[in-house]
This record gives structure tokens, sequence and C-alpha cells, in this order.
């Protein structure tokens, strides 16, 4: 069993189209504080950000939001978190949130959500960290880019074992449990694909 005291989640500035995005953001955050996993996330008052953040604490859990310096100014920062970390850019934000850690999720989101996401799949392919990742799959956002990954195994550009890597559920619960039982291979570290 993997220990999960903190989990980063990746998630967006807006809320998106079904109202389902939202309400998985909000379960996400409920369970987080009822089980006493702290949150560590962008640091946001909008979007799933801030739907995430505001039911984590509502639930009583302790929530840290990491911010650039430079979207201060823009009245995005939530003010009512634990702890709110400013840094100096995209890259020690990200840092900072990896190492708070002990595992990663990514909700629906837009292209910063997936880049961060990829960033920890692949920090973790190339054995830089053995923590879970998962993708919460709302109303099967990420069903696409699931097939995605298993297409890019069978052409021969992912291991089935790097694949394996990206745990993921349709409910947070059910996402939490099988990041909690997830195992890191005893040889983490990234291999070429061996050709037929």
């Amino acid at each position: 069993m993997t220990d999960i005291a903190c989990v980063c989640v990746f998630c967006g500035s807006n809320t998106g189209r079904d109202p389902a995005y939202l309400a998985g953001a909000q379960q996400l955050g409920s369970l987080l504080g009822h089980s006493g996993i702290t949150l560590v996330y962008g640091g946001a008052s909008v979007g799933t950000m801030g739907a995430l953040a505001d039911a984590t604490l509502a639930a009583g859990g302790r929530v840290h939001g990491v911010i650039p310096r430079q979207h201060l100014g823009d009245e995005i920062a939530h003010g009512g978190l634990t702890e709110l970390h400013v840094v100096g850019s995209m890259h020690e934000r990200k840092a900072l949130m990896a190492e708070l850690a002990d595992g990663f999720v990514a909700l629906p989101g837009g292209l910063g959500t997936l880049e961060e996401f990829a960033e920890v799949l692949t920090w973790s392919q190339l054995g830089l960290h053995a923590k879970p990742t998962g993708l919460l799959d709302t109303v099967g956002y990420y069903a696409h880019f699931l097939a995605f990954l298993d297409h890019a195994v069978d052409e021969g550009f992912v291991r089935p074992a790097d694949r394996s890597l990206v745990l993921s559920g349709t409910e947070p619960a059910t996402l939490l449990e099988r990041m909690r039982a997830w195992q890191p291979a005893s040889d983490q570290r990234w291999e070429p694909v061996d050709r037929p």
C-alpha cells in the first residue's frame, strides 16, 4: 500500500461545459478533506481549481496553493487557503508541488493540466519519483487520451510498464483506492521499447 498524506491535483481555471466536471472536483475535494489528505494545487480561486480547494476546506481539510508571483495581481489567488506558496516561475511551481505531494491526480482540464500531468508521468517513467499518477475520468473525459496511450503501446512508442503508470477512475474514491494500492516497479527506469 502507498501512504498518501498529500495529493497534488492538476485542474483547470475553467469549469468546463458539463456540470459533472465541477461536481467531480467538489467530490474529490470533499473526499480529501474528510480523509485527512492535504491538497496541493495551483492556488487559484477560479474554475475547478477554486471549487476543489473550497470543497477540501469545507470538509475540514488542509490546502496548500502554489502560485507564480505574476498571477498574484490577477486577483485569482485564493485568499482562504491553509498556506499559499508564492514562487518565481511556472517551473518552480511544478517542482514545489511535486516535492510536497505523495501522488498526483489530473482532473478534466485544458493544455496546462495535460502538460503538468504529462511531466510528472515522464518523471515517473524516468525513475525521478515513485509516486502514483491518476486521471479522474469524469464522464469519460480522458477516454480518448487513455486510448491514445494504448495506441502508443501498440505502435512501440510506450512500454506496457510505462502505460501501467497511468491509473484512472471515474469516481474520486475509486481512483484514490487505486493510487493507494499502486506499487512502483522495482526497475522503474526508462529503457527503450523492444523492437519485435
